[in-house]
């Protein structure tokens, strides 16, 4: 690891595990480095802050250095970043391709693949699932049709379109590989197991998968006339809606619903988590046509029907029941709405009311109970049976609403009696048992001592206690006569016709609670057993690339847990064993006696913390409180003995509760028992020669096991690790610290470190010759060539190879023949020299297709190539910055001589706008010279011509009034003339007229 190396740096604190870092110096003992973002800058505004990681202490180790190389603290190489050409070609659908494979490159890879909508990766052979929490069109028919095609086409070696993009990761894919290699020569049967934590999408990814197998085991003629099934976006549920004889494959199907409404529930993590484990076996005759199924459950969790935390629901049935039942299925069932004051009766019930009765996000309860009487129909069940299954479940109900009061014996001590005897009326009916012996049952408890009969009478606490037993004997029965009535309608009717099945296990995920219990050890029991399987497996494909490559692989060894499951299992000493020990003392065995002698066994001296196989352990204080812990291949885990471990061991059926269900019960209350009773019975070689006898949980969860494993081992094994990328369940979020978690539980980096234990480090010839020839700068072109084309990429990598070893043994030499040296070389010269390029030629190993190599070789020669890039790089940046000054100097000069000329054209114009001024100046003096002037010229023009208006105006009035006054003078002596005349001339006439 040398400095400007990309790796990833481990943090504890945070939400992000594993930073993108670069390494800022190296020195003998320790690495300084600091954080940046994927794009290679600071992750933040200001500088990152420098920090430091000490070299491991077996690193120091000569041998170990040379094979394994340096190892610090908390840091891992990272990849080259892929480009978006890469990404389009599908170069990380499969992470066993990438270089580094570790948790951080893993979890890397993942959570970019996922914020791109690409929720599938391989891993090898193990799918990798993320819950995108969100509808996404993955599963569409022509999608589903895209696979069936060319998993046909490849299994007639028919060859597949070169220029056609392949098809990437899907579970698609795997079924598909699993149906294709059932169908081989061999015809040998697979297996494909889902794995992963509540709300990782292990139920879906299931029906994802049955899907898929029975689509390709289901005749063209008879899956709805198209040829491919059912419509695989719709889902289930709306597969079939006539009365019509269904299909095997859709009554396949349809048994989904049933299990889910009995056997799932939702939890804070998930709103259908499956609270049992299943192995759903689909068999098929020697032509690949599905033939029928076959259901096996796990450990069905049954303490969930006496408690439930807030925001938790109990299982499906009874919120669908109590939400979705008829008016008349009301009055039937004694669900007296007047009497829950004013509560839902989701609410009032004790059984279902204790987390808030909250509704499904996905679907309504009453949606729910339509599917599941669909699916009880299409089973075969008549209204009689399925009337009857619902009363057990109401009187479940009412038996959970039982309720006690305290009274004195004639002893004097407290006993409990039935607080209202209509309830427990109610529960009898329901469930078809007498009365009265229900009424013995939850407030008796008897025992048979020497063959005498011993009635002891329950104090009300106690009471509570054998109504909440009875409750889960009752559900527990009802949900293994369930499993069986489903397998009687979809099992195969001859074993003669199965040549072959394809069986998809959906198993519960590693757990680590605060509070740990019997549960959680069953589980991780499980998944312990499950991963050593997982481990032989991926080995062994180890193994078989070796071979397939040519490879010595004789010095591998397997990294085994069969001491972790010797501790849980083992007899006499196994925790297990001891817990059934324990229960055999009946009342004197108890939890803490329970964790004391597992203190006494497997820390046996003072003081002592640790056991001699390191997988028991318990502080003193832990030893105080009963606390112990195992370590699992996921990590080291707490158990708290005194959380009712032996109780929920020994789930024992009460003789009172015998009693009830053996004597005046009704028919089908007693087939409950029976298989109840056959589930619990030991059938060993021991058992047979006496009375049966009733085993415990985990001598059942045991041998269930032993079988699940021996069955797997006799299969090819396919594997999907379901993830969930946050506990909002919000799409497009993804907590990284939680899916490393999941990660380590589910067993991927189990398995990643097992698969590389031998040469974690692979590439391909053309790869590698690619990245290394850089190396050799010195070695000529005639002796080996810069580029691959044209050759044969394995011949030149070996060639490379011996090369690097030739060269790597001389010291180095900078100096040209003639005593120059190159600019390249004196960059070089200047820098902290790398290691010597020395390791035995072992450690790296030429495959025919790959070339291996441990840890060691490749440190050393990516060590020489950041030399050589940073030398390379230093040779670019002078270059590059003598370009940078030579164009600084040319457009600072330009810049000079623009500002000159501008300057002097500022100068001119400057100059030429004064003259203008100046000239502008002159003409507006003239012209306010001629304006003042022209203003007295015109003044005194106006001033005489009005003066001569004036005088003419006066001397033209005078002549005009001297002329009028001569007219009007003449006219009156003219007008008196005449007056005369007239009066003389008209006097005359009169005169004569008279006379």
């Amino acid at each position: 690891m040398e400095a400007g190396t990309r790796v990833w740096s481990y943090e504890s604190n945070g939400e992000d595990p594993w930073i993108l870092s670069e390494i800022i110096s190296r020195s003998s003992n320790s690495i300084t480095l600091k954080h940046i973002n994927s794009e290679g800058s600071s992750d933040t505004t200001e500088s990152p802050k420098p920090f430091t990681r000490q070299l491991l202490t077996s690193s120091s180790n000569a041998e170990y250095s040379a094979s394994e190389g340096a190892k610090y603290e908390g840091v891992e190489l990272a990849n080259a970043q892929l480009s978006s050409a890469d990404i389009a070609d599908g170069m990380d659908n499969d992470m066993i391709s990438l270089p580094h494979l570790h948790e951080p490159a893993i979890l890397h890879a993942v959570s970019e693949r996922y914020f791109r909508g690409e929720i599938y990766t391989w891993t090898g052979p193990v799918l990798i699932a993320v819950n995108p929490f969100q509808r996404l069109p993955l599963y569409t028919r022509e999608i589903l049709e895209n696979y069936r095609q060319e998993g046909f086409i490849r299994s007639q070696n028919l060859g597949v379109d070169s220029n056609a993009k392949p098809l990437g990761p899907h579970v698609y894919s795997i079924a598909d590989r699993s149906y294709r290699q059932m169908m081989a020569d061999e015809r040998k049967s697979q297996s494909i197991l889902i794995s992963g934590e509540s709300g990782a999408g292990k139920t879906e990814t299931t029906k994802i998968v049955m899907l898929y197998l029975t689509t390709l085991g289901t005749p063209e003629d008879s899956a709805g006339g198209g040829g491919g099934g059912p419509n695989v976006e719709v889902g289930v549920e709306e597969i079939h809606d006539s009365n019509e004889k269904l299909s095997i494959m859709e009554r396949v199907l349809q048994s989904n619903p049933i299990l889910e409404a009995f056997g799932n529930a939702k939890t804070l993590r998930n709103d259908n988590s499956s609270r049992f484990g299943k192995f759903i076996e689909l068999g098929f005759n020697r032509a690949g046509i599905l033939q029928g199924a076959r259901v096996q459950t796990y450990l069905l969790e049954k303490v969930r029907i006496g408690f439930h935390a807030s925001g938790e629901r109990n299982y499906h049935i009874f919120y669908q029941l109590l939400r979705g039942a008829t008016e008349e299925q009301h009055h039937k069932y004694c669900f007296h709405d007047g009497l829950t004051g004013g509560l839902e009766l989701a609410n009032y019930f004790h059984l279902t009311g204790q987390g808030g009765a909250p509704t499904l996000r996905e679907f309504t309860d009453e949606e729910g109970l339509k599917y599941t009487l669909k699916s009880m129909r299409s089973m075969g069940w008549d209204e009689g049976k399925i009337d009857m299954v619902l009363s057990i479940v109401a009187g479940i109900l009412h038996l959970g609403q039982v309720k006690f009061e305290s009274k004195m014996s004639d002893g004097g001590q407290e006993i409990a009696q039935i607080a209202d005897d209509k309830t427990v009326a109610d529960a009898a009916k329901l469930l078809g048992v007498d009365v009265d012996k229900l009424t013995t049952a939850l407030t008796v408890r008897i025992m048979v001592t020497r063959g005498d009969e011993i009635r002891i009478d329950l104090a009300p606490d106690k009471a509570q206690d054998a109504r909440d037993a009875l409750a889960k004997t009752v559900y527990g029965a009802l949900f293994l006569w369930v499993v069986k009535e489903v397998n009687t309608c979809i099992m195969w009717e001859n074993d003669k016709d199965i040549r072959s099945s394809a069986g998809v296990l959906d198993i519960f995920g590693f757990e680590s609670f605060a509070v740990n219990s019997f549960e959680q050890l069953c589980i991780n029991f499980t998944n312990e057993a499950l991963q050593q399987q997982f481990n032989k497996f991926i080995f062994k494909l180890e193994q078989e690339e070796y071979e397939r490559e040519n490879i010595s692989w004789a010095f591998i060894s397997f990294p085994d847990n069969q001491d972790c499951l010797d501790t849980i299992q083992s007899r006499p000493k196994g925790i297990l064993t001891m817990l059934d020990d324990e229960c055999k003392l009946g009342q004197r065995g108890s939890d803490r006696n329970w964790a004391k002698r597992l203190n006494e066994t497997y820390l046996p001296e003072k003081n002592q913390e640790v056991s001699e196989n390191t997988r028991y352990s318990a502080t003193k204080m832990q030893q105080a409180k009963g606390i112990f812990c195992v370590r699992h291949f996921a990590g080291n885990v707490a158990y708290t003995a005194e959380t009712s471990f032996l109780e929920k061991n020994r789930d024992e059926i009460p003789l009172t509760a015998q009693t009830l269900f053996e004597e005046d019960s009704s028919d089908l209350i007693k087939e409950i028992y029976n298989v109840q009773v056959a589930a619990s019975e030991d059938t060993s070689a021991s058992a047979k020669s006496g009375a049966a006898k009733s085993k415990t949980v985990s001598q059942q969860f045991k041998a269930q096991l032993t079988s699940l494993i021996e069955m797997i081992e006799t299969t090819d094994p396919h594997y999907i690790r379901c993830l969930k990328p946050n506990d909002a369940a919000k799409p497009k979020l993804m907590t990284r610290k939680r899916l490393t978690e999941q990660l380590r539980y589910g067993g991927v980096l189990e398995a990643v470190r097992v698969a590389r234990m031998g040469y974690p480090v692979r590439m391909d010839h053309s790869g590698f010759f690619k990245r290394y020839r850089m190396l050799l700068p010195s070695i000529s072109e005639d002796r080996l060539p810069w580029s691959a084309e044209d050759q044969d990429p394995q011949q030149l990598s070996e060639k490379l190879l011996d090369i690097v070893l030739e060269e790597g043994a001389k010291p180095s030499n900078y100096v040209n023949e003639d005593g120059s040296i190159s600019r390249a070389n004196q960059i070089r010269k200047a820098q902290r020299q790398p290691d010597d390029m020395v390791f035995p030629k072992e450690d790296v190993q030429l495959g025919k297709t790959k070339i291996f190599m441990r840890k060691g070789p490749h440190d050393k020669l990516e060590s020489h190539r950041v030399f050589h890039q940073n030398a390379s790089v230093t040779l670019i940046q002078s270059w590059m910055r003598m370009m940078q000054q030579n164009r600084r100097y040319l457009i600072m000069e330009d810049a000079a001589l623009t500002i000159e000329r501008w300057y002097r054209g500022c100068l001119g114009r400057a100059r030429w706008w004064r003259l203008r001024e100046a000239q502008a100046g002159q003409l507006l003096t003239n012209n306010f010279r001629m304006q003042i002037n022209r203003r007295k010229y015109n003044k005194a023009r106006s001033g005489t011509v009005l003066l001569q208006a004036l005088y003419r105006g006066r001397n033209a009035r005078k002549i005009i009034a001297a002329t009028k006054i001569q007219s009007y003078y003449r006219m009156h002596v003219h007008s008196k003339a005449f007056r005369k005349l007239k009066s003389a001339i008209i006097s005359l006439q009169c005169r004569v007229r008279r006379g």
